[in-house]
């Protein structure tokens, strides 16, 4: 039997609230991250993710209480990113009722993170989370791709591909590859970077930053070669459900967890 393809809702959270942007700029609050999650929990979500999109450009910690209040109330896995940036935040997270933790940004400045993480936890819960934007090819970014940090605003020289490779070898048990040229622009996976990384790797891939339609989750778990597709925006504002989007996935061959809703 084939393994299944997850159908995965991103809640990126700001000042306690739901919120969506485009290319990480122009962001819209939308409401209550419990509520969001329980909906999505209804519809048959495989996994959430939720990110605290500003804990690291503010350099504070993240959102307890909303991990608390999430896990109290839905039934399903959710990982949690954003300013964790030592292994007692992880633990944190993780006692607060995670299944897993992301590491974005401190990751990049200490990797050796990712390498603690999974001693302590298990690379089952460590998954490494990656902006990574298209630049010209260069002698340092090989791939032409770069990753970026805190929250899309920093560019760090470093080579996308190069660097899922060595997560991997440090203790990365997942990756979510968020591409910000496509993020939030509903026109379909950045599905060249998706390729690339999940060839360059052993590890889970989730491919990130594209969803409209759910063709394109299709073309992300196909030509993409990723294990799980990403969405926000085409649940968010009810183009879908997530029910609706895995019945067309199936409909087009693709192994996926279906649910009664």
């Amino acid at each position: 039997m084939a393994l299944l393809k997850r159908v995965i809702v991103c809640l990126d959270v700001r000042r306690g609230q739901v919120t969506k942007g485009v290319k990480f700029q122009g962001n819209v609050d939308l409401g209550d991250p419990v509520e969001y999650a329980l909906r999505y929990d209804e519809q048959g979500v495989d996994e959430l993710v939720f990110y605290d999109i500003t804990a690291s450009a503010e350099d504070r910690n993240l959102f307890l209480d909303v991990v608390e209040n999430v896990a109290a109330s839905i039934r399903i896995p959710f990982s949690v990113g954003g300013g964790i940036d030592s292994l007692d935040t992880m633990r944190a997270v993780l006692l607060a009722g995670a299944e897993k933790v992301s590491l974005n940004s401190p990751a990049v400045r200490n990797p050796e993170l990712l390498a603690q993480g999974a001693e302590a936890f298990g690379a089952q819960c460590i998954v490494l989370g990656v902006d990574a934007k298209r630049v010209e090819q260069t002698a340092a970014i090989p791939s032409g791709y770069e990753v970026v940090i805190q929250g899309g605003r920093t560019p760090t020289g470093r080579d996308a591909l190069q660097w899922v490779v060595e997560a991997e070898e440090r203790g990365a048990g997942e990756i979510c590859l968020n591409a910000i040229d496509t993020d939030g622009v509903r026109d379909g996976y950045e599905l060249t970077l998706t390729r690339m990384v999940a060839d360059a790797v052993r590890i889970p891939v989730i491919a990130s930053g594209g969803g409209g339609e759910p063709a394109h989750l299709t073309a992300a778990v196909t030509t993409g070669g990723a294990d799980a597709a990403l969405v926000a925006s085409m649940v968010h504002y009810g183009d879908y459900t997530v029910g609706q989007i895995k019945a067309a996935m199936a409909a087009d061959g693709v192994p996926v967890r279906l649910t009664e809703s």
